[in-house]
């Protein structure tokens, strides 16, 4: 009997290998289907600006479900043959991430004014790319077939 059927499924292994072979095809690339051929140049073009997530945390149910609603979106009008880009990115929630970083640090003991400006916002950048790398993480999790090569970020130049 083959070994590899005797193996428990790892669902981890298996859906990051998946989702590294689609990333490195570039089919979530429209340029790149069009390189390639899979798409026509003179497609009709469908894009979704992903409404953009504040890197205050994790995902909801909401951004799930926007997630799942969209990828099929994006995924028929692919199958339709249309020049498809899904653009992603996140928002700075100036605010809303000031007071996550406050009460993290009132956890601690510590407010905002003992630290100092630059300490405080060195913690604040720090939260910001923390949460939008896991915001990153479970959108890839959840299979969404966004183009990461034009990802979007409110402070971006």
């Amino acid at each position: 009997m083959d070994e590899r059927l005797l193996k428990p499924y790892n669902h981890k292994e298996t859906e990051n290998k998946i989702y590294k072979l689609w990333e490195e095809s570039g089919f979530f690339n429209p340029d790149v289907c069009v390189e390639k051929g899979i798409t026509k140049s003179d497609a009709k073009a469908f894009s979704i600006v992903l409404p953009p997530p504040n890197v205050t945390g994790n995902l909801h149910t909401g951004h799930a479900l926007m997630l799942v609603i969209e990828d099929i979106m994006v995924r028929h009008a692919r199958m339709k043959g249309m020049k498809t880009l899904w653009l992603p990115g996140t928002d700075h929630a100036a605010i809303a991430t000031q007071s996550k970083v406050e009460k993290l640090l009132e956890k601690e003991g510590i407010h905002k004014n003992d630290i100092g400006r630059e300490e405080f916002l060195k913690r604040v950048e720090k939260f910001a790319q923390d949460s939008h790398d896991t915001i990153v993480n479970q959108a890839k999790k959840m299979g969404a077939s966004l183009d990461w090569s034009r990802e979007a970020f409110t402070l971006d130049k």
